[in-house]
């Protein structure tokens, strides 16, 4: 009997195939993140929207309404997920994000174009929060030991490699007709879409959801396909018989649906504890000041070191590439480091560029602004290193299989909330406390580091199964 085949693969293409479609959701992602960021300034898109011309809070409103739809999607997970499947909400994240596409580019001048565009942010954004409510979790549980660090730290790393081809595509279409300025990279990210959403279709089920909602043979099939095994090998069954043990230590076999209860237990299951921590390392993630560079890296320039908007568009597209460069550093680190020491090195490099930001805009001199200007690359370069992929990887790691699904959207709602909250008040702040805003963040780094060092466990080498098991004690040291 030959191993089962999916779209013609078996074994390491398949999980390949897997792998590429999961990051490609990412790579959409991190593309959202910073398409705006080239436009909202733009006059041509600002002739569009009379409202946002001029106007902090306005832009402020319609960049950061993406994440009310984000944290929609991701409640939708929440409440939704366990029942819809892996699969099946990955297909619908990206149809959701096409649909919101459509109506953004669709908006003309007129007595409301401003609520169609903020209307079609918001339903992008619902699609961007299921899928990022899903894809983590979908790759940890195809994954191998061995690789699943790498894995989901490339899915993270490659939302910075989104992030760089929006900063460019800005920077081109801005020599382009004014209604390409802003149309055409709105437009762009469908073909991503397209990837995610046509690509599953013909992709496996993640095989711990299937065992867990009894559809063991189908779950057999999944786990012997990614493996390139028979059904009946021995590693298959017994790949099989530990996951199931797993299911059954979590305290709910047997229900197809984890409730909501689960989420709040403690005892030897550690559930809300596991919970907080996924929580607590997405709010620490935003709150650190990552989105007030990324999606405004161009109007920091124009307003705190006084450059031309081109100028600034140019440099936002570098430090797209510093960006994206240090994103690929965790890929060859993360498992032979392990996870705690990334968070804290990257802390500690967040803080510091922080503060050389600060300090060197208070003098308000064009000599000394340039030392901020370093300051800015510093932070993207220790933000892409350490705590992009971080936060993706240690929630769909820690939380045990009955409730990663609802866990893991819990982890994101909180990552879009505070992500709101950031890109809501980022261009307030610059234009009321000026150098302040950076100091601000760099006194909430400093503030991780004792959470990092006294309550986050180490989980690099270790199975997602024996993460389950071994819980009570040993997986809790340092």
């Amino acid at each position: 009997m030959a191993p089962p085949r999916f779209i013609g693969l078996t074994g390491r293409p398949l999980s390949l195939a897997v792998s590429t479609v999961a990051t490609t959701g990412f790579l959409l992602f991190g593309y959202d993140q910073g398409v705006m960021s080239g436009i909202i300034t733009a006059p041509a898109f600002n002739n569009t929207f009379p409202a946002t011309k001029d106007n902090s809070t306005m832009q402020g409103t319609v960049t950061a309404i993406y994440e009310i739809g984000c944290l929609m999607g991701a409640i939708f997970i929440l409440a939704c997920g366990d029942w819809l499947g892996r699969r099946r909400a990955m297909i619908m994240g990206g149809v959701v994000m096409i649909l919101g596409v459509i109506i953004q580019v669709s908006s003309e001048s007129g007595p409301s174009p401003l609520a169609q565009f903020i209307v079609g942010r918001v339903i992008t954004g619902v699609g961007n929060g299921i899928n990022t409510s899903t894809i983590p979790t979908y790759q940890a549980e195809c994954s191998r030991t061995t690789n699943r660090g790498l894995l989901i730290c490339i899915e993270g790393g490659v939302i910075a490699f989104g992030s760089l081809i929006a900063y460019w595509v800005d920077y081109g279409a801005s020599y382009g007709r004014p209604d390409l300025t802003w149309r055409f990279p709105i437009a762009f990210q469908v073909i991503f879409a397209l990837v995610v959403s046509i690509g599953m279709i013909w992709l496996p089920e993640s095989p711990r959801w299937l065992l867990t909602r009894e559809r063991y043979e189908e779950g057999e099939t999944v786990i012997a396909a990614l493996r390139g095994l028979e059904r009946d090998d021995k590693e298959t069954q017994l790949q099989k018989t530990i996951i199931m043990d797993s299911i059954r230590a979590s305290g709910f076999g047997g229900r197809k649906g984890t409730p909501f209860r689960a989420l709040f237990t403690n005892g030897k299951t550690q559930h809300f504890r596991r919970m907080m921590l996924g929580v607590s390392s997405q709010f620490m993630q935003q709150v650190g000041g990552c989105n007030a560079v990324i999606y405004y890296f161009p109007i920091l320039f124009e307003r705190s070191i006084k450059q031309s908007h081109s100028i600034s568009l140019l440099l936002g597209g570098v430090n797209m590439i510093v960006y994206a460069i240090f994103a690929t550093v965790s890929w060859f680190i993360i498992e032979r480091v392990g996870r705690r020491k990334l968070f804290l090195w990257g802390t500690v490099g967040q803080g510091l560029s922080m503060v050389l930001v600060f300090a060197c805009l208070i003098p308000g001199t064009p000599g000394a602004a340039k030392g901020a200007a370093v300051g800015l690359f510093t932070y993207i370069a220790s933000f892409g290193a350490t705590w992009l992929p971080l936060p993706w990887l240690y929630p769909a790691e820690i939380n045990p299989i009955k409730t990663r699904a609802k866990a893991n959207a819990v982890s994101t709602c909180s990552n879009w909330l505070f992500n709101f909250l950031i890109v809501m008040i980022t261009p307030i702040m610059i234009a009321r406390i000026g150098w302040g805003t950076y100091l601000f963040f760099a006194v909430v780094n400093a503030c991780f580091l004792p959470v990092i060092y006294f309550l986050y466990p180490e989980t690099a080498r270790r199975s997602l199964e024996e993460i389950d098991l071994s819980l009570p004690r040993d997986i809790w040291r340092r």
